[in-house]
C-alpha cells in the first residue's frame, strides 16, 4: 500500500482569561499578549474581546510534536496570567459572563468588523479550537473538503463544551455555534467542483465589497486562502490537552483516510448540505448523547455508534500517523462525556456556576 504523505498539523486555541475572585471574564489589557510575544513571537495574539487570548502552534510534523507545543503554549499563558493575578480556562462559552460587559481590543481590524456587524460581532464572546491539516495542493484540498464535510457533525459532537450562556443552561451541548450563526459566511462549507470556481467565488465577494480579504470566510471547514492547508473550525475549545489532541488526531486521520481513498480512485460519498445541517443541529443540541442520521441507511443511529464506525473507518491510517493512543481517547470521551457533559454534571451537583468555572480552570491545567 502506498505510504501516506506527511499531513502536517497546526492548532489554534482560544483561552478564557478569568478573575479568580469573581470567576468572571476579565480584560488583560494586552499585558498577557505583550508578555507572550516576547517569548512566543507570532504564536499568540489578542482577539476581539480583551478577555480572550488566542495561541497557535508552529507547523508540526505529527501529533506528538503538536501535543508538545500545545502543552508549552498553555503553560506559558497560565504563567503570564498568574503574574497579572488572573487564571485561564478552556470552554466554548463562559458560564455566566455577559458580552455587554466586555472590552473590545483597540485594533482597526476589530473596529472594522464591529462597524460592519454591530451587535452580532460584539456578542460573539465564544472560544474555539481550529485545526489546520497540510495537504499537497489546493486541488486535492478541495476534493477532501467536499468529502470530509460529512464527518463534521461527528467531530463536533465529540468537542461540545458550551452548555451555558450568560448564566443560563441553554439546553444545548454547544451553544457556541448558535452564537456564531449570527455572523455571515459561517456554518457548513459550500460544495465546489473546482479550485477555479472556488477562487471565482472569493473574487466575486472581494470585488463586490462583501469581504476585504478571503480570510473572512468563516465556514466550519475551509480551504485556507494563503496556505496549502484545510482548516477545521467547527470545534468548541476543549477542557484539556488530552481532548484537544484526541480531536485533532481524529481530524488528521479523516483527511489521511480520504486522501488514501482518492489515490485508489475511490472516494467517500458526498451528501446534500441540508442533510448534513440536520446532523450538525443534532450534535449541537445533544452532543454524543443523541442520534445522528445515517444517510446510507436513511435512519437515525446513536451518535456513539456512528463515532465508533468512524474509528473503524480511519483505523488503517492511525498507526502510520503515530496517533493511535490519542485516537483511542475517543473511548474515554464516549464513556465519561464531553466537556459539556462534565460542566453540566458539576452544575447539577452544586447548582453554582462559579463552581463550573472552577472546574473549567482546573481542567485546563490538568495535563500540564
Amino acid at each position: 500500500m502506498r505510504k501516506l504523505p506527511v499531513f502536517t498539523l497546526g492548532i489554534e486555541e482560544e483561552y478564557q482569561i478569568i478573575d479568580p475572585e469573581t470567576r468572571d471574564l476579565r480584560s488583560h489589557l494586552s499585558k498577557i499578549v505583550d508578555g507572550a510575544k516576547i517569548l512566543l513571537n507570532e504564536q499568540v495574539k489578542a482577539e476581539m474581546h480583551q478577555s480572550v487570548v488566542e495561541v497557535g502552534t508552529n507547523i508540526c510534523k505529527n501529533v506528538k510534536e503538536a501535543e508538545c507545543e500545545i502543552k508549552f503554549l498553555r503553560t506559558k499563558i497560565v504563567e503570564l496570567a498568574d503574574k497579572q493575578g488572573l487564571i485561564v480556562g478552556g470552554a466554548g462559552t463562559h458560564p455566566f459572563s455577559k458580552w455587554q460587559d466586555q472590552e473590545i481590543t483597540d485594533d482597526p481590524r476589530y473596529h472594522n468588523i464591529i462597524n460592519e456587524l454591530q451587535d452580532a460581532a460584539r456578542s460573539n464572546l465564544i472560544f474555539g479550537m481550529h485545526c489546520h491539516v497540510g495537504i499537497e495542493s489546493r486541488e486535492i484540498g478541495l476534493k477532501l473538503i467536499n468529502q470530509a464535510c460529512y464527518f463534521l457533525p461527528h467531530i463536533f459532537a465529540l468537542s461540545t463544551n458550551s452548555p451555558f450562556w450568560e448564566g443560563r443552561q441553554t439546553g444545548y451541548k454547544s451553544f457556541r455555534t448558535k452564537v456564531f450563526d449570527k455572523f455571515p459566511r459561517t456554518g457548513l462549507p459550500e460544495y465546489f467542483d473546482s479550485v477555479a470556481s472556488y477562487d471565482n467565488f472569493l473574487e466575486t465577494l472581494v470585488k463586490t465589497n462583501c469581504i476585504d480579504n478571503p480570510k473572512k470566510i468563516w465556514w466550519d471547514l475551509r480551504l485556507h486562502p494563503f496556505y496549502n492547508t484545510i482548516e477545521f473550525r467547527i470545534c468548541d475549545m476543549a477542557l484539556t490537552v488530552e481532548e484537544t489532541m484526541c480531536i485533532v488526531s481524529v481530524i488528521q486521520a479523516i483527511v489521511a483516510k480520504l486522501y488514501r481513498l482518492n489515490t485508489q480512485n475511490l472516494k467517500f460519498n458526498t451528501y446534500r448540505l441540508a442533510l448534513i445541517k440536520e446532523n450538525k443541529f443534532r450534535a449541537a443540541r445533544y452532543g454524543i448523547e443523541g442520534n445522528l442520521i445515517d444517510f446510507g441507511l436513511q435512519k437515525e443511529v446513536e451518535t456513539k455508534l456512528l463515532v465508533l464506525e468512524l474509528l473503524g473507518f480511519i483505523d488503517d491510517v492511525v498507526d502510520e500517523l503515530g496517533s493511535r493512543e490519542h485516537v483511542n481517547y475517543v473511548h474515554e470521551i464516549l464513556k465519561n462525556g464531553t466537556g459539556a457533559d462534565k460542566q453540566l454534571a458539576v452544575f447539577k451537583e452544586t447548582n453554582d456556576l462559579k463552581k463550573v468555572v472552577d472546574f473549567i480552570t482546573s481542567e485546563f491545567t490538568k495535563d500540564l
